[in-house]
């Protein structure tokens, strides 16, 4: 069977693949043949890549899965092999995983909770995926989470940004190296406060799901406890494209900073509706009205254009970064496709190398010796400075960044500017605020 890198399963390379297609899950039944779920017994191991390849979020699924292959291809010892050198573990050897090749197969999320699962549950029960990553939205997250803690697989979670993932909802078989609401909203407050004062009156705009909640809820506290007024809080469905009725309703409020807790097109459309609507030119309490993006990515701010300029936000990691880690990714990235990596890319990249890493220190595929090895996990060379994948939550604590629009961009990918670097500590949180029991590990055995 031919293989190539566009296939649904792949190596990142062309040629004829052992054993493809015989792998036999043991999802959900008992087996005496297997000592957990897809164990690999020949020369090669299956990631699932599920991203967003339609839907809101599509750009940001499309770079994840840019992201990935190239993981893959530095794993199986291709191109420069990017982080790998400047990872502070020295456990990978480009020779796969444990000595296997990786193949991959992709699916669409559509960000769709329903569509996630079936795709993952395909991945597992038909192709033998080992471990499943990806997704653009917490609520895809969440809900493929549960099914890789059900199925006895790792799930290494790619961009999602609501408490619960690692709060409430949090899996044993889970793993989260993305920021949270909390975090931004604690990197926030203080850059809000010191531009903007701390007498405001602030307008929710907030997508319906799990991930807008928990922004909606992180901002809300962290600005209140400076000062700030919360006027409004209006809910807004995912599939909105013209925002353009609810932009209408903040003229008539006494508002004078608009908060978009939307993320992909959904903020890309929301803050077009709202220059379009003047906002920005609007003096309102004798103050400049102003409007906030929690969460940033360049991709966003490539899509809004202008419009992003001088808007402040926060995000996981940008391409800008100095670090050998950063810069390492950058350079392979853009070699790779000719333009910088997002912070879902980033993610996602990350995500792979800890996945591959944490396997080779455990000497097994096996899912719990793959959870044991990952938590209190501390690593470097990553981007983000020193990381913790903390034991309790298995959330990563790492710097987190503060950006805002660039006011004269050279170049379409240089569109947000570094303001901030909030160190780790001052967004780390007690473990057990967000309630959730991680439970225990399952191999599926």
């Amino acid at each position: 069977m031919s293989k190539s890198t566009f296939s649904r399963r792949g190596v990142l390379q062309t040629g004829a693949v052992a054993g493809a297609g015989l792998a036999v899950p043991t999802i959900f039944t008992a087996s005496s043949a297997a000592a957990f779920t897809n164990e690999p017994t020949g020369g090669t191991v299956t990631l699932g890549f599920n991203v967003p390849q339609t839907g809101p979020y599509a750009d940001e699924g499309a770079d994840e899965l840019r992201a990935y292959q190239l993981a893959v291809e530095h794993l199986n010892g291709g191109g420069d092999a990017g982080m790998m050198n400047t990872f502070s573990s020295k456990a990978l050897k480009g020779n796969g995983i444990l000595g296997k090749k990786i193949e991959f197969v992709t699916g669409d999320t559509q960000t769709k909770s329903d569509a996630a699962r079936a795709s993952a549950r395909s991945m597992i029960e038909k192709d033998g995926a080992v471990m499943i990553t990806g997704g653009s939205s917490s609520g895809v997250a969440v809900a493929v989470q549960a099914l890789c803690q059900e199925a006895g697989v790792i799930f290494m979670a790619g961009l999602t940004h609501s408490n619960d993932t690692t709060g409430k909802d949090k899996k044993a078989n889970g793993f989260r190296h993305f920021f949270n609401s909390y975090m931004s909203g604690a990197a926030l407050a203080p850059i809000l406060a010191s531009n903007y004062g701390k007498d405001r009156k602030a307008y929710h705009l907030t997508a319906d799901y799990n991930w807008g909640y928990t922004t909606e809820e992180a901002v809300r506290t962290s600005t209140e406890a400076m000062g700030w007024e919360t006027v409004a809080a209006v809910k807004t469905p995912l599939t909105q494209t013209d925002f353009s009725s609810y932009i209408a309703p903040v003229l008539q409020s006494d508002a004078d900073v608009l908060v978009l807790n939307h993320y992909g097109g959904n903020m890309v459309n929301s803050l077009t509706n709202a220059v379009q609507f003047g906002l920005r030119d609007k003096l309102v309490n004798n103050k400049n009205f102003e409007i906030v993006v929690p969460l940033y990515s360049r991709l966003m701010a490539k899509g809004a254009g202008a419009n992003v300029k001088g808007i402040f936000g926060s995000t996981n990691w940008h391409w800008s970064l100095t670090d050998e880690g950063s810069k390492a990714f950058v350079k392979s990235f853009g070699t790779k496709y000719g333009f910088p990596p997002s912070q879902a890319a980033h993610t996602c990249y990350v995500q792979t190398l800890l996945y591959a890493d944490a396997v080779e220190r455990a000497g097994s595929f096996n899912p719990c010796a793959v959870a044991e090895a990952l938590e209190g996990y501390s690593f470097d060379g990553l981007g983000n400075g020193p990381t913790l994948y903390r034991a309790e939550d298995h959330q990563c604590f790492k710097d987190v960044l503060v950006v805002k629009g660039k006011e004269n961009p050279t170049s379409e990918f240089d569109l947000l500017e570094i303001v901030e670097v909030t160190p780790a500590a001052q967004v780390t949180y007690d473990a057990s605020i967000f309630g959730g029991e991680l439970g225990s590990c399952n191999s599926g055995a």
